[in-house]
């Protein structure tokens, strides 16, 4: 039970939803709560299968599919995530604007990169190796949806408190989006740290 527990913490802690507030402050402006709610189920459809995907068959798709080594992920998702990181870090929370682009399925765009990333796409596969197929998909879907809830939530917040006091908003997303830019830098460290690690081991 303690490593299931690690392992959704794992995960949970990559899903940070009051940090995903900053990656999704435009969506939480221009949807209504209904309208938010569609959009977040939808994404978190496509996230919970791509990551159920990877935590079954991740050393399967690395080594038979795309013929190349987890390490080689790693180490390219954490030269990704610096680069998200260096957006957040000078540019703020309309980064991730620039990052999702203009899609007409919102839903996808928001899966990928908010939900679906380097790091989500790595703890799932770590995931998947420490635990049976069943076991791995349900931590996987367990972590998605309490995320997500948790998103719900602040959106409700949200749009409480903005009408009576944007600035305290606009402040607690100017603050988040720095604290995001060195989150994310960390994790990027660590990435590619262990992908070099792991390489080395195995060459």
């Amino acid at each position: 039970m303690a490593e299931i527990l690690e392992s959704g913490s794992l995960l949970l802690a990559l899903l940070n939803p009051f940090l995903l507030v900053v990656y999704l402050v435009d969506l939480f402006k221009s949807l209504d709560h209904w309208q938010f709610r569609r959009v977040l189920v939808r994404a978190g459809v496509i996230a919970g299968a791509t990551l159920c995907s990877f935590a079954v068959l991740g050393e399967y798709i690395f080594t038979r599919v795309i013929h190349a080594e987890f390490a080689s992920f790693q180490i390219f998702g954490g030269i990704v995530f610096v680069l998200i990181g260096l957006q957040f870090m000078f540019r703020g929370p309309v980064a991730i604007e620039i990052l999702r682009g203009q899609s007409v399925h919102v839903a996808g765009a928001v899966a990928m990169p908010v939900l679906i990333g380097p790091g989500t796409v790595s703890a799932s596969v770590v995931v998947g190796k420490a635990h049976p197929p069943l076991t791995a998909c349900v931590i996987v879907l367990s972590a998605i949806a309490l995320s997500l809830i948790i998103v719900l939530l602040l959106k409700a917040v949200h749009d409480y408190v903005r009408p009576r006091n944007e600035a305290l908003v606009e402040r607690y997303v100017e603050i988040a989006g720095r604290v995001t830019a060195l989150y994310v830098g960390t994790i990027a460290v660590e990435m590619i740290m262990q992908g070099v690690t792991s390489w080395l081991r195995e060459n």
